[in-house]
């Protein structure tokens, strides 16, 4: 029989759940949220693509972590230094886990087609329905999957090959420095302040620190967040697309942790530049940077032979 000490205690988190309390976590660390921060359940459910039920469920998980804690009729808010969540006992899941790797990889390198159906994953990698749905519902949300009419799922050749991931490059390097040469660019020196906080942060302390797919977002984000100044909708929306796609090369590398300092320090110089309103040294400096990255792109670098392997060092930015 049960007794009662058992019935009381809550349901074990789903993989979806488990998997936004890591998400949550690492955001808390990855900002250096100061203690008694809200975190407002819209505004993470946008964040994350989700509903807001499952970042409640997320959001108490980690109250019963006592990473965060909840007021009664307030809501929820930090209450551990950002140090302390790193060391936080009883780790929570990454989103990236063991099973969407596999699937990554296998995508990449060609050893699954691109038809699949949910039934056929569940067997080759071994997981429950609710898992393999997980995963699937992320590389949608990622841009390399997308559900077929009536049954079945589709994997799409994006960001797939060294010439996408170079194309995405080249794209970026057109959209970015032209987006603060849009008439509607506007400066916001709430967001210029919270990226050049993030940048410093990582510079002091993260970069050794951080998970690798906190660093990445972290890029992703001040890129995303500098773009959002264009006053343009559509250009911040294609560069969103465009960054969830190139991750699927990325998951497959090592962030070079030693480059990450040129690369804060880069994001630094283009924040003091639009900090002086030089916003055509701005888009230089970013057309510059974007440029550097091209160079050290993906696993793999052009020879005359074709694309060779050169070590996994694709950039963060």
């Amino acid at each position: 029989m049960r007794d009662a000490a058992e019935d009381s205690r809550p349901p074990a988190a789903t993989p979806l759940v488990l998997s936004l309390a890591g998400r949550i976590r690492d955001d808390i660390l990855g900002k250096n949220l100061p203690v008694g921060t809200k975190l407002v359940t819209q505004g993470l459910a946008d964040q994350f693509g989700v509903s807001r039920s499952p970042v409640r469920e997320a959001l108490a998980l980690l109250c019963r972590q006592k990473i965060i804690k909840q007021i009664p009729n307030r809501g929820f808010f930090t209450c551990a230094a950002p140090q302390e969540v790193l060391k936080a006992s009883d780790p929570l899941p990454r989103e990236a886990n063991r099973a969407y790797y596999s699937l990554a990889d296998d995508w990449i390198d060609d050893r699954i087609e691109a038809d699949v159906t949910e039934q056929m994953l569940r067997e080759r990698y071994g997981l429950t329905r609710t898992q393999v749905l997980d995963i699937l519902m992320r590389a949608s949300r990622e841009g390399w999957a997308e559900r077929k009419q009536g049954y079945g799922w589709r994997l799409l050749p994006v960001a797939k090959t060294p010439e996408a991931f170079e194309q995405i490059y080249r794209f970026r390097m057109i959209v970015e420095p032209a987006g603060m040469l849009e008439p509607g660019f506007r400066l916001d020196r709430g967001i210029l302040s919270e990226q050049r906080r993030i940048q410093e942060r990582m510079l002091e302390t993260d970069i050794a620190s951080l998970p690798a797919e906190r660093l990445l977002e972290n890029g992703s984000l001040f890129h995303e967040e500098l773009l959002r100044m264009s006053g343009n909708p559509f250009l911040h929306m294609s560069l969103v697309r465009i960054n969830r796609m190139r991750r699927l090369l990325e998951y497959r590398a090592n962030v070079d942790r030693s480059r990450l300092r040129i690369q804060c320090s880069d994001h630094l110089q283009i924040l003091d530049a639009l900090d002086r309103n030089e916003v055509l040294e701005a888009s230089y400096l970013m057309r510059r940077h974007l440029g550097g990255a091209l160079e050290r792109k993906s696993p793999l670098r052009w020879t005359p032979a074709g694309w060779a392997a050169t070590g996994p060092q694709p950039s963060p930015r």
